[in-house]
Protein backbone atom coordinates (compact mmCIF):
# COMPACT_ATOMS: atom_id res chain seq x y z
CA UNK A 1 0.00 0.00 0.00
CA UNK A 2 1.20 3.53 -0.82
CA UNK A 3 0.35 5.90 2.03
CA UNK A 4 -1.62 9.08 1.27
CA UNK A 5 0.48 11.97 0.05
CA UNK A 6 0.66 15.31 -1.78
CA UNK A 7 3.43 16.23 -4.19
CA UNK A 8 4.06 19.52 -5.99
CA UNK A 9 6.84 21.54 -7.51
CA UNK A 10 10.07 20.73 -9.31
CA UNK A 11 13.69 20.67 -8.26
CA UNK A 12 15.45 18.87 -5.41
CA UNK A 13 13.03 16.77 -3.38
CA UNK A 14 11.97 17.69 0.17
CA UNK A 15 9.91 15.29 2.29
CA UNK A 16 7.77 16.57 5.18
CA UNK A 17 7.00 14.12 8.01
CA UNK A 18 4.37 14.97 10.61
CA UNK A 19 4.08 14.69 14.38
CA UNK A 20 1.95 11.96 15.94
CA UNK A 21 -0.56 14.54 17.20
CA UNK A 22 -1.01 15.93 13.68
CA UNK A 23 -1.15 14.76 10.08
CA UNK A 24 0.33 16.07 6.84
CA UNK A 25 -1.77 19.23 7.08
CA UNK A 26 0.56 20.49 9.82
CA UNK A 27 2.84 21.65 6.98
CA UNK A 28 0.23 23.86 5.28
CA UNK A 29 2.16 27.06 6.07
CA UNK A 30 5.46 25.64 4.78
CA UNK A 31 4.09 23.85 1.70
CA UNK A 32 3.77 26.64 -0.85
CA UNK A 33 6.89 28.59 0.21
CA UNK A 34 8.98 25.43 -0.30
CA UNK A 35 7.41 24.83 -3.71
CA UNK A 36 7.96 28.48 -4.66
CA UNK A 37 11.60 28.23 -3.57
CA UNK A 38 12.25 25.60 -6.22
CA UNK A 39 11.72 22.27 -4.48
CA UNK A 40 9.68 19.20 -5.32
CA UNK A 41 7.79 18.86 -2.05
CA UNK A 42 6.23 15.65 -0.74
CA UNK A 43 4.17 15.30 2.39
CA UNK A 44 2.45 12.15 3.57
CA UNK A 45 0.22 10.70 6.29
CA UNK A 46 1.57 7.82 8.34
CA UNK A 47 -0.79 4.88 8.68
CA UNK A 48 -3.70 5.69 10.96
CA UNK A 49 -3.34 9.45 10.42
CA UNK A 50 -5.07 11.82 8.03
CA UNK A 51 -6.12 9.91 4.91
CA UNK A 52 -3.93 6.83 5.38
CA UNK A 53 -5.85 3.80 6.65
CA UNK A 54 -4.67 1.47 9.38
CA UNK A 55 -2.40 -1.42 8.48
CA UNK A 56 -3.68 -4.99 8.55
CA UNK A 57 -0.26 -6.49 9.18
CA UNK A 58 3.29 -5.62 10.28
CA UNK A 59 4.72 -2.49 8.71
CA UNK A 60 7.36 0.20 9.13
CA UNK A 61 6.65 3.92 8.90
CA UNK A 62 10.17 4.54 7.59
CA UNK A 63 9.65 1.73 5.08
CA UNK A 64 6.36 3.32 3.97
CA UNK A 65 8.07 6.66 3.37
CA UNK A 66 10.90 5.08 1.40
CA UNK A 67 8.38 3.06 -0.65
CA UNK A 68 6.53 6.29 -1.43
CA UNK A 69 9.73 7.90 -2.71
CA UNK A 70 10.37 4.87 -4.90
CA UNK A 71 6.79 5.10 -6.19
CA UNK A 72 7.41 8.75 -7.11
CA UNK A 73 10.77 8.01 -8.73
CA UNK A 74 12.68 10.05 -6.15
CA UNK A 75 16.16 8.66 -5.51
CA UNK A 76 17.21 11.15 -2.82
CA UNK A 77 15.63 13.91 -0.78
CA UNK A 78 16.02 16.25 2.16
CA UNK A 79 13.82 15.19 5.07
CA UNK A 80 12.05 17.61 7.43
CA UNK A 81 10.46 15.89 10.41
CA UNK A 82 8.55 17.10 13.45
CA UNK A 83 8.48 15.06 16.68
CA UNK A 84 7.56 11.49 15.66
CA UNK A 85 8.25 12.46 12.07
CA UNK A 86 11.75 13.41 13.18
CA UNK A 87 12.25 9.94 14.60
CA UNK A 88 11.14 8.40 11.31
CA UNK A 89 13.47 10.73 9.40
CA UNK A 90 16.39 9.66 11.59
CA UNK A 91 15.50 6.01 11.07
CA UNK A 92 15.35 6.38 7.29
CA UNK A 93 18.63 8.32 7.24
CA UNK A 94 20.40 5.67 9.32
CA UNK A 95 19.06 2.72 7.33
CA UNK A 96 19.52 4.35 3.91
CA UNK A 97 22.06 7.18 4.21
CA UNK A 98 22.39 7.38 0.44
CA UNK A 99 18.73 8.45 0.17
CA UNK A 100 18.66 11.31 2.70
CA UNK A 101 20.63 14.37 1.61
CA UNK A 102 19.80 16.63 4.58
CA UNK A 103 17.81 16.46 7.83
CA UNK A 104 15.91 19.27 9.54
CA UNK A 105 14.36 18.01 12.77
CA UNK A 106 11.85 20.00 14.83
CA UNK A 107 11.73 18.72 18.43
CA UNK A 108 12.38 15.20 17.21
CA UNK A 109 11.83 11.85 18.78
CA UNK A 110 14.72 9.42 18.58
CA UNK A 111 14.88 5.70 17.74
CA UNK A 112 15.50 3.69 20.90
CA UNK A 113 14.66 6.50 23.31
CA UNK A 114 13.32 5.23 26.62
CA UNK A 115 10.66 7.63 27.96
CA UNK A 116 11.32 9.23 31.32
CA UNK A 117 9.07 8.44 34.27
CA UNK A 118 7.26 11.73 33.80
CA UNK A 119 6.56 11.03 30.13
CA UNK A 120 5.43 7.51 30.96
CA UNK A 121 3.06 8.97 33.56
CA UNK A 122 1.72 11.37 30.94
CA UNK A 123 1.12 8.46 28.58
CA UNK A 124 -0.67 6.52 31.31
CA UNK A 125 -2.93 9.52 31.91
CA UNK A 126 -3.78 9.72 28.22
CA UNK A 127 -4.49 5.97 28.11
CA UNK A 128 -6.77 6.22 31.14
CA UNK A 129 -8.80 9.01 29.54
CA UNK A 130 -9.19 7.05 26.31
CA UNK A 131 -10.13 3.86 28.14
CA UNK A 132 -12.78 5.84 30.01
CA UNK A 133 -14.16 7.08 26.71
CA UNK A 134 -13.25 10.72 27.40
CA UNK A 135 -11.73 11.47 24.02
CA UNK A 136 -12.31 15.22 24.43
CA UNK A 137 -10.21 15.31 27.59
CA UNK A 138 -7.46 13.24 25.95
CA UNK A 139 -7.44 15.68 23.04
CA UNK A 140 -7.16 18.67 25.38
CA UNK A 141 -4.34 16.97 27.27
CA UNK A 142 -2.40 16.79 24.01
CA UNK A 143 -3.22 20.36 23.00
CA UNK A 144 -2.05 21.74 26.34
CA UNK A 145 1.09 19.58 26.46
CA UNK A 146 2.41 19.96 22.95
CA UNK A 147 1.63 23.57 22.02
CA UNK A 148 3.66 26.39 23.52
CA UNK A 149 2.46 29.72 24.90
CA UNK A 150 2.64 31.47 21.52
CA UNK A 151 0.27 29.07 19.78
CA UNK A 152 -2.86 30.85 18.64
CA UNK A 153 -6.39 29.52 18.65
CA UNK A 154 -6.18 28.45 15.02
CA UNK A 155 -3.22 26.19 15.82
CA UNK A 156 -5.04 24.78 18.85
CA UNK A 157 -8.18 24.06 16.83
CA UNK A 158 -6.12 22.35 14.15
CA UNK A 159 -4.37 20.09 16.65
CA UNK A 160 -7.74 19.28 18.24
CA UNK A 161 -9.10 18.24 14.85
CA UNK A 162 -6.08 16.18 13.84
CA UNK A 163 -5.63 14.48 17.20
CA UNK A 164 -9.31 13.57 17.54
CA UNK A 165 -9.29 12.03 14.07
CA UNK A 166 -6.18 10.00 14.91
CA UNK A 167 -7.72 8.76 18.16
CA UNK A 168 -10.91 7.73 16.35
CA UNK A 169 -9.07 5.89 13.57
CA UNK A 170 -6.50 4.25 15.83
CA UNK A 171 -9.12 2.95 18.25
CA UNK A 172 -9.51 0.07 15.78
CA UNK A 173 -5.77 -0.61 15.46
CA UNK A 174 -4.60 -4.19 15.93
CA UNK A 175 -0.99 -3.80 14.79
CA UNK A 176 1.63 -1.10 15.24
CA UNK A 177 4.66 0.08 13.35
CA UNK A 178 7.85 -1.91 13.76
CA UNK A 179 10.48 -0.07 15.80
CA UNK A 180 13.74 -0.55 13.97
CA UNK A 181 17.05 -0.62 15.80
CA UNK A 182 19.35 1.79 14.01
CA UNK A 183 22.86 3.19 14.33
CA UNK A 184 22.61 6.98 14.11
CA UNK A 185 26.34 7.18 13.46
CA UNK A 186 25.61 5.86 9.94
CA UNK A 187 23.82 9.09 9.03
CA UNK A 188 25.78 11.15 6.53
CA UNK A 189 23.28 13.96 5.94
CA UNK A 190 24.00 17.45 7.32
CA UNK A 191 21.50 17.79 10.16
CA UNK A 192 19.81 20.72 11.87
CA UNK A 193 18.20 19.82 15.20
CA UNK A 194 15.74 22.35 16.59
CA UNK A 195 14.78 22.20 20.26
CA UNK A 196 12.25 24.29 22.14
CA UNK A 197 12.48 25.93 25.54
CA UNK A 198 8.84 25.13 26.39
CA UNK A 199 9.01 21.51 25.26
CA UNK A 200 8.82 18.58 27.70
CA UNK A 201 12.22 17.51 29.11
CA UNK A 202 12.52 14.27 27.09
CA UNK A 203 12.38 16.10 23.77
CA UNK A 204 14.63 18.95 24.88
CA UNK A 205 17.23 16.39 25.95
CA UNK A 206 16.93 14.44 22.69
CA UNK A 207 17.43 17.60 20.64
CA UNK A 208 20.43 18.74 22.68
CA UNK A 209 22.00 15.27 22.62
CA UNK A 210 21.67 14.41 18.95
CA UNK A 211 24.86 16.23 17.83
CA UNK A 212 26.81 13.73 19.93
CA UNK A 213 25.14 10.85 18.06
CA UNK A 214 24.79 12.14 14.50
CA UNK A 215 28.13 12.99 12.85
CA UNK A 216 27.26 16.25 11.04
CA UNK A 217 24.55 17.68 13.30
CA UNK A 218 24.09 21.02 15.00
CA UNK A 219 21.55 22.06 17.61
CA UNK A 220 19.65 25.28 18.18
CA UNK A 221 16.99 25.91 20.80
CA UNK A 222 14.13 28.33 20.24
CA UNK A 223 13.50 30.33 23.43
CA UNK A 224 9.84 31.00 22.58
CA UNK A 225 8.68 27.62 21.28
CA UNK A 226 6.74 24.61 22.42
CA UNK A 227 6.83 21.16 20.84
CA UNK A 228 5.27 22.20 17.50
CA UNK A 229 7.07 25.41 16.55
CA UNK A 230 6.02 25.44 12.90
CA UNK A 231 2.40 25.81 14.08
CA UNK A 232 3.32 28.49 16.63
CA UNK A 233 5.40 30.85 14.47
CA UNK A 234 4.88 29.50 10.95
CA UNK A 235 6.69 32.24 9.03
CA UNK A 236 9.75 32.13 11.28
CA UNK A 237 10.10 28.36 10.99
CA UNK A 238 9.54 28.49 7.24
CA UNK A 239 12.46 30.90 6.89
CA UNK A 240 14.62 28.76 9.20
CA UNK A 241 13.96 25.70 7.04
CA UNK A 242 14.51 27.56 3.77
CA UNK A 243 17.77 28.99 5.06
CA UNK A 244 19.00 25.53 6.03
CA UNK A 245 18.03 24.08 2.65
CA UNK A 246 19.72 26.98 0.81
CA UNK A 247 22.95 26.20 2.68
CA UNK A 248 22.78 22.65 1.38
CA UNK A 249 22.31 23.81 -2.23
CA UNK A 250 25.16 26.36 -2.22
Amino acid sequence: MIISYDVSGSGPAVVLLHSSVCDRRMWDAQWQPLVDAGYRVVRCDFRGFGDSPLADGPYSDAGDVLALLDHLGIESAAFIGASYGGRIALTAAALHPETVTALALLCPGMPGHRPSESLQAWGAREDALLEAGDVAAAVELNVETWLGPEAGEQARESVRLWQRHAFEVQAEATVGSDREEVDLARITAPTLVVGAAYDVPDFREIAAGLPARVPDARHVELPWAGHLPNLERPAEITELLLSFLRERRS
